[in-house]
């Protein structure tokens, strides 16, 4: 039987949006994130983490350190029982300055190249039943792209974009004001 799906941002929905995080420690998950998380693992809807992580591509660190980032949000979540289904990242960026990460990709949201390699990878992922939750009109856009429900959270520069002052309008399915909120969503949408 396919599970539902909901592909989640990481900066500023998962995790406080600090910026590049050129310090591990700097990763700190955002309150109630794990528990929301643990949420979706408690009804049987994968958890799959599609990033857009461009730091490697600008120099700012090597894209080992994108890993070990994730390695630690993955830490942070078994330390309260959650967990993630699939993990995903971009660390592509056109006007990079890495030559092999300074590409025009199919895999930087919004375009879905992750969703569809998560897809790819896990067939018992059902696309009827998806949702993008993210931070950013890029999320949004991600949605549209991949036929899913979008669920824009006003943490990290969720605000910003509901303001117009980041990236551009979007009308996502619901707004949420954080990622607790943004679950018992979809938890009671797929009822």
């Amino acid at each position: 039987m396919k599970r539902p799906v909901v592909f989640l941002d990481r900066d500023g929905t998962l995790n406080e949006e600090v910026g590049y995080i050129t310090d591990l420690s700097r990763l700190v998950l955002i309150h109630g994130a794990a528990q929301a998380i643990r949420l979706l693992n408690q009804h049987n809807v994968a958890a799959v983490l599609v990033t857009n992580q461009s730091g490697a591509a600008r120099g700012f660190y090597p894209e080992s350190h994108i890993q070990a980032l994730n390695e630690r949000l993955t830490e942070l979540l078994k330390l309260e029982g959650a967990y993630l289904d699939g993990l995903y990242y971009c660390p592509h960026l056109p006007q990079g300055i890495v030559p092999y990460l300074a590409q025009d990709c199919l895999c930087r949201k919004p375009k879905p190249g992750m969703v569809q390699q998560a897809f790819r990878d896990n067939s018992c992922l059902d696309s009827a039943r998806a949702y993008v939750i993210g931070d950013k009109s890029t999320d949004v856009e991600l949605a549209r792209n991949c036929q899913a429900k979008a669920v824009l959270v006003t943490t990290g520069f969720g605000q910003q974009v509901i303001d117009g002052s980041y990236q551009w309008k979007v009308n996502p399915d619901f707004i949420a004001s954080n990622i607790g909120t943004a679950i018992s969503w979809v938890i009671n949408d797929l009822k």
